[in-house]
């Protein structure tokens, strides 16, 4: 297989894996006070809060991977604006590019063409039981806050789910922080991705702040895709 396509194939499992946000709600609960569907129960009602009260955003986003891989290492950055309306998804243009043409396209490029398409379809992505499969782990603190770490399976084998752990803030109900893998594998010639996502709140919302995924191909090596979030500016009504 040549370069190229091995390359290609990386675009397949570097998709953006973004955890629904919610608001915070103002009751504070002690990790290990519920089980995991009441979890899933608050979770989900702050997630349908969140889609009521967020309404438009605009933030601008700073996309880079990296291919190591023959004795040479291959690298490209992209600027994306993207802008988010809840009643047509999020709409992404790019500002710049650097570096690899080919890993802006066929990596960063599909990335965020991904992330678009899934953004207009908030029912087959969200962190809810028709999708997932939960189960409550233990507990642990995050950023000096208490957190929930839940097992999320995926019921399908959607391009868009994922499998592995999500830890839920306490008090908010909030995705905090997510270590998961895709539910399935886009392509023979990719071994293994590991996805490691953390949120932060702003402005009374949590979402994203940091993505990072980890793909090894079986025959080639090692891609890492980074994305920065930037500063939001988040519309008020």
């Amino acid at each position: 297989m040549n370069q190229d396509v091995k390359i290609c194939s990386l675009a397949f499992a570097l998709l953006f894996f973004v955890g629904s946000v919610w608001p915070q709600n103002g009751v504070p609960v002690s990790p290990g006070a519920l089980d995991s569907a009441r979890i899933v129960e608050r979770l989900v009602q702050h997630d349908q809060t969140q889609l009521a009260r967020l309404k438009r955003y605009r933030a601008l986003r700073h996309y880079s991977v990296e291919y190591r891989g023959f004795s040479r290492t291959v690298t490209a950055k992209m600027d994306v604006e993207v802008n988010y309306d809840s009643s047509s998804g999020k709409h992404f243009r790019i500002i710049s590019q650097t570096g690899s043409k080919t890993l802006c396209q066929r990596v960063l490029k599909r990335a965020v063409d991904s992330e678009e398409e899934a953004s207009l379809d908030k029912r087959a992505t969200a962190l809810t039981p028709t999708n997932y499969r939960f189960s409550l782990v233990g507990n642990d603190n995050v950023a000096g806050r208490p957190a929930y770490i839940l097992n999320v399976e995926p019921v399908s084998r959607s391009k868009f789910l994922y499998s592995g752990k999500i830890w839920v803030d306490g008090e908010d109900f909030a995705v905090i922080k997510m270590e998961v893998q895709p539910a399935r594998n886009p392509s023979l010639w990719i071994s293994r991705t590991v996805i490691h996502s953390i949120n932060a709140k702003k402005d009374g919302f949590w979402l994203p702040e940091h993505n990072q995924s980890e793909t090894k191909v079986r025959i080639g090596g090692t891609a890492v895709l980074t994305i920065d979030y930037g500063k939001y500016e988040i519309a008020r009504e």
